[in-house]
């Protein structure tokens, strides 16, 4: 049975207020560090220090502050950070990463890095499972739990970062999860990553399937990062029965909202879609899709499917993945392939579903 036709309504995250003594400091920014260190009575410089161990030496307790007092690490005991603990950790042949951390609830969420020569990209989740129930993603197949809070983001960037004692040069808001349906802790996640670990927001790529309205709220915080909409489907009718939450939002909307947002950001919309063997991978399909994209800035990024077991599909072979290309290049769209890594741990896109292999 497919899952309901309404688009599911998701609590907002509240963040802690930065400047109180509780909550998370992962996620705080250098100025309100240093007004937490002088509210415990410590001179301002000790907030420059917190940031540097927290966000550079990626440090999961207070007390192992080297640069602090003794005296005052041992009073810092109980203050929470903000780190998850690592549940598992699944590498896979092509050098990916799968991570499977336990959060201060006991909730699991799955995290990926992906290293290549030059970069080191981290897949983030921004939802303990996900309410979109695509009929191919695992993490759909999972359910829905809650939100991530702005820390428990950034733990994951910090967490890939420590593993592979590696500087992370880019980061996919492609895990567990809807973002537009956390838009404040992920908008704070971002600023947080930005300001504070010091990744450009150019090389950062949020993934949506689209919530009515959203991609024009995103549009108005004129961000660098890049755009991704998840489309999957060249008409209204098939992406309905790939993603039931697409019913009451037409496509034409959809796209009409991403062209809002290029003429608004003055960045270019990139497209993912999912090639599904027998079901949407014809060249007549990509003729269809390139109408749709045509008169304003955009990418198709075309990605084979990789098997779950909750879902039938079948990844096309290369000569049929070839044909799509062709026929999208034949109408002057811009498109590329990407086959995922992680793939032998259950960690490529549409795999992650924080469960035990």
């Amino acid at each position: 049975m497919l899952a309901p036709t309404t688009i599911p309504t998701v609590p907002p995250t509240v963040a802690p207020n930065p400047a109180s003594d509780t909550g998370p400091l992962l996620g705080r920014s250098r100025a309100d560090l240093i007004t937490w260190v002088q509210q415990q009575g410590q001179p301002a410089y000790r907030g420059q220090q917190l940031h540097q161990w927290l966000y550079h030496k990626g440090v999961r307790s207070l007390a192992d502050i080297s640069v602090f007092p003794k005296r005052w690490r041992a009073e810092l005991a109980t203050v929470p950070i903000g780190r998850s603990t690592l549940y598992q950790r699944l590498p896979a042949p092509d050098g990916a990463v799968k991570y499977l951390l336990q959060l201060a609830d006991g909730q699991i969420i799955e995290t990926v890095g992906i290293p290549s020569e030059k970069r080191l990209t981290v897949c983030v989740s921004s939802q303990v499972g996900c309410p979109m129930a695509c009929e191919f993603c695992a993490t759909g197949k999972g359910g829905f739990q809650r939100n991530l809070a702005c820390h428990e983001i950034v733990d994951q960037v910090l967490t890939v970062q420590t593993d592979f004692q590696q500087r992370v040069s880019h980061i996919v808001f492609m895990g567990m999860g809807e973002p537009l349906l956390n838009v404040e802790a992920v908008l704070a996640a971002i600023a947080c990553l930005n300001q504070e670990v010091g990744i450009g927001q150019r090389s950062m790529t949020l993934s949506t399937v689209g919530i009515p309205g959203r991609i024009r709220r995103l549009a108005e915080h004129r961000l660098q990062v890049t755009l991704a909409v998840s489309l999957h489907a060249p008409d209204q009718a098939l992406r309905e029965q790939l993603i039931p939450s697409a019913r009451p939002y037409a496509l034409a909307d959809l796209l009409a909202e991403c062209r809002d947002y290029v003429q608004i950001t003055g960045r270019r919309v990139t497209f993912e879609y999912i090639l599904l063997a027998g079901v949407n991978d014809r060249p007549e399909q990509a003729i269809a899709l390139a109408k749709h994209l045509r008169g304003f800035q955009t990418h198709v990024n075309l990605i084979p499917y990789n098997p779950i077991d909750a879902a039938g599909f079948q990844r096309p072979d290369r000569q049929r993945i070839q044909a799509f290309v062709n026929a999208l290049k034949t109408q002057h769209i811009t498109v590329s392939v990407r086959y995922s890594r992680g793939l032998e741990a259950a960690a490529a896109c549409g795999q992650l579903r924080a469960s035990q292999r």
